[in-house]
């Protein structure tokens, strides 16, 4: 990601550059591509997961020996991603980013064979309209949020090692007690991603490919959110499928 530092006079300094007027267009302009480019991330994504679930590669999946290849891929797209931004022009860095999305609809897939169709679109939208107030409250406050945001990513990391104990303890309350906190973390981070991407407009205004490059670097950022929210979301109040 761009290298930013939250401070008072960041926002003075890019008004002063451009004038008032101009600065909250381009600012406007700039966050308006952030969310184009994760609305588009998550369609290509929602896409290929249907496709996949109702073509009957998702159970094929399920019992191939390239399950845990899907399931590690996505994670392997956003580290490239983060470590190579500076080096990858605009239009590879969009490619892959796009290649992710579609990744990541492969392992999503999987959803539509725990829950019941009808239970994951209700909690889609409750994650849209969710994500939408969150993202809104980032974007308007004038509050900093960025003392709240390293609690939030310390507590991420604690659940992340939770979760992988949990794959050992199998404890279903314990499980139940992340999804909550997990939601409540990535709610929280919905805002401050907001606002942090708003606060680096000032550092890549100007640049017209240093601009692309951090916006679809934050509209990667907003689609992790969303997919998360959904699915703690989803793990709290999806119907299950009989079977499951």
């Amino acid at each position: 990601m761009v290298n930013y530092d939250r401070n008072a006079s960041a926002w003075t300094t890019g008004a002063a550059r451009v004038g008032a007027a101009e600065y909250d267009l381009g600012l406007r302009s700039y966050m308006l591509g952030i969310y184009n480019y994760m609305t588009l991330a998550l369609g290509i994504s929602a896409l290929v997961a249907w496709g996949t679930y109702i073509s009957g590669v998702t159970a094929s999946l399920l019992t191939s020996p390239i399950a845990f290849v899907v399931m590690l891929a996505p994670l392997g797209f956003v580290l490239f991603m983060s470590f190579r931004f500076e080096k990858m022009s605009y239009s590879s860095l969009m490619g892959t980013f796009l290649a992710y999305s579609a990744v990541m609809g492969l392992s999503l897939s999987t959803i539509f064979v725990a829950y019941k169709v009808g239970s994951v679109v209700q909690v889609f939208a409750i994650t849209a309209a969710a994500f939408g107030a969150l993202s809104l409250y980032g974007y308007t406050t004038r509050r900093s949020l960025s003392a709240i945001g390293s609690f939030l990513v310390m507590g991420l990391f604690g659940i992340v090692i939770a979760m992988l104990v949990n794959i050992f303890l199998q404890s279903s309350a314990l499980q139940f007690g992340l999804n909550v906190l997990g939601l409540l973390v990535f709610a929280g981070l919905t805002a401050w991603d907001t606002q942090r991407l708003k606060d680096e407009y000032d550092y890549v205004a100007g640049d017209k490919e240093l601009m692309g490059k951090a916006s679809v670097m934050g509209a990667l950022t907003l689609y992790l959110d969303f997919v998360n929210m959904f699915q703690f979301l989803l793990a709290l109040f999806g119907q299950r499928n009989n079977n499951n």
